[in-house]
């Protein structure tokens, strides 16, 4: 089934000459279905970049979804056009009046930053707030799953010795979870911080299980009971070039940085690097969209409770 997305978004043609069915507004008029409703957060600076690898993932899919994007108020995107955000993006007053089936809330390149120091705190703080009784189930992706386990559990970030990037393996602590249904035993995953969220502090909290971890990345992933809110602490989204971005873009800046691990062909960064990641990031938002969003979400979304942590 396809994602429904506005014509003229760049990701469009990126997504229909990979094969993925996108449809048009007009089609999707004339269709008697309710799609899901997902909202996404894009607090990356480089939007249509992450607008396409998450319409990527929502599209391949059997379900029909309706995605919008939202940008913060608060914040002035210096990486992408303003044309661009004024087409494409709302601000949370344009949306707060609606109720979604899911919830994207991207990371960001905040987290050597305290978290009252982000210029756009005290918006997000609002808008997750609201996502607790607007929207039925919540992904929190990167720095904004940090954020989210802070700002609704206390749980603190830490800093790392040294930035974490790379391909890292991990280990499925509970392949029965629906989230992970589906998942080898040990899955790889990208990751690109700072900064972590350790094991001991989500133990802290009964409603809170981990769902994977990694030996050398920590922990990946992050449940909470009733399903209503996930915490991805990696880049499952990220697509073959972004940590190679990434990397030249740091070098460039002259932060001397560390070729990203098991990521480039023997650490070559002059050679083009393997996608690992692929196949679980797609069952990860398969799973979700499946588990969390269609077969959760009542057909009418006022009918939505309020998540009681």
């Amino acid at each position: 089934m396809p994602i429904k997305i506005a014509n003229d978004l760049p990701a469009r043609k990126i997504l229909e000459d990979e094969n993925i069915f996108v449809m048009t507004e007009e089609r999707a008029m004339i269709q008697d279905i309710r799609p899901l409703k997902i909202l996404i957060l894009n607090l990356m600076p480089t939007k249509i970049e992450t607008e396409t690898q998450l319409l990527r993932l929502l599209g391949n899919s059997p379900l029909q979804v309706e995605a919008e994007l939202l940008q913060t108020a608060s914040h002035d995107s210096k990486n992408t056009s303003a044309s661009h955000l004024a087409t494409f993006y709302k601000t949370f007053d344009g949306v707060c009046q609606n109720k979604y089936d899911g919830m994207i809330i991207t990371g960001a390149p905040v987290e050597q930053m305290d978290f009252e120091q982000v210029d756009y705190w005290d918006e997000l703080c609002r808008i997750m707030d609201w996502s607790r009784r607007s929207v039925y189930s919540v992904l929190h992706i990167c720095w904004g799953a940090q954020a989210a386990l802070y700002h609704h559990f206390g749980i603190k970030k830490h800093m790392r010795s040294g930035k974490l990037s790379g391909v890292y393996p991990h280990r499925v602590l509970d392949p029965l979870h629906p989230l992970t249904r589906g998942f080898d035993d040990v899955y790889m995953a990208p990751h690109s911080r700072n900064s972590e969220i350790r094991l001991e502090d989500v133990e802290n909290y009964d409603e809170l299980v981990t769902l994977a971890v990694s030996d050398e990345a920590g922990v990946a992933i992050i449940a909470h009971k009733n399903g209503r809110q996930f915490f991805c602490t990696g880049h499952q989204e990220y697509d073959r070039g972004s940590l190679s971005y990434e990397y030249f873009r740091d070098l460039g800046r002259g932060l001397n940085p560390a070729v990203p691990k098991n990521y480039f062909p023997q650490d070559d960064p002059d050679s083009p690097p393997s996608v690992t990641w692929r196949a679980h990031g797609n069952l990860l938002f398969s799973n979700w969209l499946n588990y969390y969003v269609y077969q959760q979400t009542p057909y009418d979304l006022n009918q939505l409770l309020l998540i009681e942590n």
